[in-house]
């Protein structure tokens, strides 16, 4: 498993999806085949285009599943149901969209160079220094690598994920060194 956020709304819209759409199909006594076939197309949709981002995709696939569901159960008696269902799937998607509910934590290696701070007596001391230079309230820093003749260490520094995109999201280790100017104060 991932423990990514951007996963979070694309697992969550699927399964809301494949419940009503499956719930439906069921009580019309629609064949197992007509399902699979939905995935089918979604399949080859997949695989026959360009690369399509998960979030794009997720909307394609609520696109494609709400006519679906919606053209299943429109002989029947269902309207009742089917609005709300509808309306179910646009609120799930809503509130998914805007992140409502969820609480994210980030985390970002750092080689640092104050190696007189990693002590565990000195720890919320470290935190400070961090969010002053990071600008980030530190919820908790693991120290990993220890290099005594460079004076760095590598630590993870774990925060709340508030944006979504800034210079901490990257993948790369961010290197947190004083310039020559830092040296003169």
């Amino acid at each position: 498993t991932t423990h990514n956020k951007r996963y979070v709304f694309p697992f969550l819209a699927f399964n809301t999806m494949i419940y009503f759409v499956l719930s439906f199909m069921n009580s019309i006594e629609i064949g197992l085949g007509a399902g699979f076939g939905l995935f089918a197309i979604f399949t080859i949709l997949r695989y026959r285009t360009d690369p399509i981002p998960v979030r794009e995709m997720t909307y394609l696939f609520v696109i494609v599943g709400l006519p679906v569901m919606n053209s299943s159960s429109s002989s029947n008696d269902l309207w009742p149901q089917l609005v709300i269902a509808n309306a179910a799937i646009l609120l799930i998607m809503f509130v998914l969209e805007k992140e409502w509910g969820f609480h994210f934590e980030a985390s970002k290696r750092i080689v640092y160079e104050k190696i007189e701070l990693i002590r565990p007596d000195r720890i919320p001391e470290l935190k400070a220094d961090l969010e002053q230079r990071t600008g980030l309230k530190i919820k908790r820093v693991i120290v990993g690598k220890v290099n005594f003749l460079r004076d760095t260490a590598e630590l993870t520094v774990y925060y709340d994920d508030v944006s979504r995109e800034s210079w901490l999201s990257t993948g790369e280790p961010v290197a947190m060194l004083y310039s020559s100017d830092d040296m003169s104060n």
